[in-house]
């Protein structure tokens, strides 16, 4: 299904060490999305790479009108790097893909007719993921703590690649913290979400950037982030635990009136001692997690920063 023409499109694409797949992939943006508007713009975010990424975009917006580039002060991470973008376009559509050429520029059609059929987010999971069983494994623990941070079913097939539109950043233009989510930020404008299976390619150069430590990481940071499941959990395992302490308590006095004898056993002490210390510490890193993002709140520590912006300069 051919979406309908769009006034105007933006493309966003966070980018970290990937100099030699960026013309590739803007040519291919571009062979695909200038039927569908009147008005393209491609905003390549450098998010601290290590290689000549930027020169490389440099090179590409002075040689494409379309192509704007925005150069951050050190690596922020992938959805940092998106806000960035965001905040930066002017079209009326936001589409975000990652700059690898594993989200094919060629299947955004598909996602742009179920935007025009009624969504405001489109997301397109992969009809088959082209990653190893730990990447895979990872990343579904990651929407797994998305989900709670979103409430909704839709997040078990969020993706990079998702198209929405640009009127949702109104309700996070003041979002300030350091750990975000962009599809929990999105989650709080809107109920209409969709997801459209698309092709998923292998990495066209290179390693990915993003690995297993740094899922889980950020995995660790929706559920701490943006929900307040992990107090919950550490409140439900302290309930359980005091109960078993009085149980323990309770089979212990009763023998005692009984037989007059007390339970023999120093490693039944020692355990339940061990037991009830883990549960308490455990409590207390939960509680440390929330209060180092109060912290960092409070410390206006930023979202991003921007060392340079290159735009082509308008034919006089």
């Amino acid at each position: 299904m051919q979406p309908s023409p769009w006034p105007s499109l933006s493309v966003v694409v966070p980018v970290y060490n990937s100099e030699g797949m960026l013309s590739a992939l803007v040519q291919r943006l571009k062979a695909v999305l200038d039927p569908l508007t009147a008005a393209l713009e491609i905003i390549l975010v450098n998010d601290g790479s290590r290689d000549n990424s930027w020169q490389a975009i440099q090179s590409l917006v002075q040689s494409e009108p379309r192509v704007r580039g925005i150069d951050l002060m050190r690596n922020y991470g992938q959805h940092n790097a998106l806000l960035a973008g965001i905040r930066s376009v002017t079209g009326q559509v936001i589409i975000t893909l990652d700059d690898d050429l594993q989200n094919p520029p060629e299947e955004i059609p598909k996602l742009l007719a179920a935007l025009d059929a009624g969504a405001d987010v489109v997301y397109g999971p992969p009809l088959k993921e082209a990653h190893g069983l730990l990447r895979t494994l990872a990343s579904k623990m990651t929407k797994i703590a998305v989900q709670e941070g979103m409430g909704k079913t839709i997040a078990s097939q969020i993706s990079t690649f998702r198209v929405f539109r640009t009127f949702l950043r109104e309700s996070f233009s003041e979002y300030r913290s350091p750990y975000l989510s962009i599809d929990v930020l999105l989650s709080w404008a809107t109920q209409r979400f969709a997801a459209v299976p698309v092709r998923h390619d292998p990495r066209a150069a290179g390693e990915s950037q993003y690995t297993l430590r740094k899922l889980m990481l950020h995995g660790l940071n929706m559920m701490t982030g943006f929900t307040t499941w992990p107090l919950r959990l550490s409140s439900i395992l302290g309930f359980i635990l005091t109960l078993f302490g009085v149980i323990s308590l309770a089979f212990v006095l009763t023998r005692y009136f009984l037989l007059g004898a007390v339970v023999p056993g120093f490693a039944f002490l020692a355990a339940s001692t061990a037991v009830f210390s883990g549960a308490q510490l455990f409590a207390l890193g939960l509680i440390g997690e929330y209060l180092s993002r109060i912290h960092f709140r409070l410390m206006e520590r930023p979202t991003y920063a921007v060392r340079s912006r290159a735009a082509r300069e308008p034919a006089k």
